[in-house]
């Protein structure tokens, strides 16, 4: 057996010092392999930290995804300066990596329960990036707690504004210190970076919402379930990636405004300030959204820039200068497809009368804009006949931004005649200047690498990599 809970006077008694430590304590119980290594830190501390895996691979695959494991936790120590001082000086990874399991992970005070049914050998940089959020948590949600939800009652919803940070901050230091570790290139980080901008730049639900007030939707989109049909996806901007936004955002504004300034210097702020125990099974205080502006005004310096920023992006719904920002590091954002014809996300399934739309179209796309919605059957496209989303993507690829399309559906109960009038693909990529043909500047490798270098060690470069 594997667990946070506290070891007895034997090897199958357990214990906990209260109930909510209980509650927060999963356990694994099977025929894991257990893999683990120690930590130093500040005056002398030393943490042990363990993987117990069960899973179905070799022991040459745990060893090197144990080895990948320890170069996150050194990089997240990197950040913070020191471990999260875990109770008991030890930290578990709870991980089933099996065909049948359902992927997912959650973090615990000083364990994380990881799932997946991906393996070692086919899925470490999905796996390794699951593992390095939760364990990014064991200070940012554990210990750097937002007032709203400390302490925890078991007994209601617990909601808090402030899931942006706890989550999106996370989710963007999630695969930050895998780049810091060497375990994926710039380019694959590049890629990662796009994925959020996308999201962000793209998303109709930012329209409605700003980042504090969309973390209160965590009860309807976390693991929580409805049966009815919902008009979500134009409403809804996930926390986690808005946050990992407005962290990207932040990060680079402080390294462009501020000599010396770093989001890692503001995470270590907050830490200092509010999460660092002073006793066991405690945190040093609770935060309010207040406090993260006040602490980000005070760590660099100037209260109207973290106003301003909080006002714009936090408490508003502005997103950053994404292409002018990442241009500071050498990396260019350009339109991913500049040719191709844009209709929108359409999910279609077929059946012998023909494809009917399974879900909500999105606002702002040509589909949208032509009346089309969930529950329509597209008969016809430009006078063909669509049965299957194969039709429909062989239509797409006919076409080129600007063409307008005939539509014959048939929607509640009659025929519809409307026209889709196709637009040019909005998304982009982010990709290294090197890449795109261009000559980096010595500034703009330099602040590259200020940023995305191991702080294993002051000065430290990245891992050798391929661009």
């Amino acid at each position: 057996m594997a667990t946070q809970l506290i070891a007895g006077k034997d090897s199958l008694s357990w214990g906990a010092p209260d109930l909510a430590y209980f509650m927060d304590s999963p356990a694994e119980v099977s025929s894991f392999a257990l893999r683990s290594w120690t930590v130093s830190g500040v005056g002398g501390r030393t943490d042990t930290i363990r993987i117990a895996l069960h899973h179905e691979g070799t022991d040459a695959e745990l060893d090197a995804f144990a080895d990948a494991a320890g170069k996150v936790v050194a990089e997240q120590v990197g950040i913070f300066g020191e471990t999260a001082q875990y109770d008991h000086h030890v930290y578990t990874f709870l991980a089933d990596y099996l065909p049948w399991v359902k992927g997912d992970g959650m973090e615990h005070r000083n364990s994380t329960v990881l799932t997946s049914n991906g393996s070692l050998a086919r899925s470490s940089v999905p796996l390794l990036r699951t593992l390095s959020h939760e364990f990014f948590h064991s200070w940012n949600m554990e210990r750097i707690r937002s007032a709203e939800i400390e302490p925890f009652d078991l007994t209601r919803a617990d909601p808090s504004h402030e899931l942006w940070f706890g989550e999106g901050f996370t989710n963007y230091y999630d695969r930050l210190a895998l780049r810091r570790a060497g375990l994926i290139s710039d380019s694959v980080f590049a890629g990662m970076v796009a994925v959020i901008v996308n999201q962000v730049v793209l998303a109709p639900g930012r329209r409605f919402f700003s980042p504090r007030e969309m973390s209160l939707e965590a009860p309807f989109v976390d693991a929580a379930t409805a049966i009815d049909p919902t008009n979500q996806a134009n409403t809804f901007l996930s926390y986690y990636t808005w946050g990992s936004g407005v962290a990207l955002g932040l990060d680079l504004e402080l390294r462009s405004r501020f000599e010396g300034k770093t989001l890692d210097g503001y995470m270590r702020r907050m830490w200092e300030r509010f999460g660092k125990p002073q006793r066991r099974y405690t945190i040093r205080r609770v935060y309010t959204a207040d406090d993260l502006e006040r602490t980000l005004g005070a760590y660099a310096g100037d209260t109207a820039f973290a106003r301003d920023f909080f006002a714009r992006y936090v408490r508003g719904r502005d997103v950053p200068d994404y292409s002018g920002l990442l241009e500071r590091a050498g990396l260019r954002v350009r339109p991913a497809n500049p040719k191709a014809p844009f209709a929108g996300p359409l999910s279609l399934t077929a059946d012998s009368t023909g494809a009917t739309v399974t879900d909500g179209t999105i606002a702002g796309t040509p589909l949208y804009d032509a009346g089309v919605d969930r529950g329509d059957q597209v008969i016809s496209a430009g006078g063909k006949p669509i049965r299957s989303e194969g039709d429909w993507r062989s239509l797409l690829g006919a076409h080129a931004p600007g063409d307008e399309v005939p539509l014959l559906l048939r929607q509640r109960g009659r025929e519809v005649r409307t026209t889709l009038r196709l637009g040019a693909d909005p998304s982009v990529e982010v990709v290294l200047l090197e890449r795109a043909g261009e000559t980096s500047s010595e500034a703009q490798r330099a602040f590259r690498e200020a940023w995305l270098r191991s702080r294993t060690a002051e000065g430290s470069s990245p891992a050798p990599h391929t661009p």
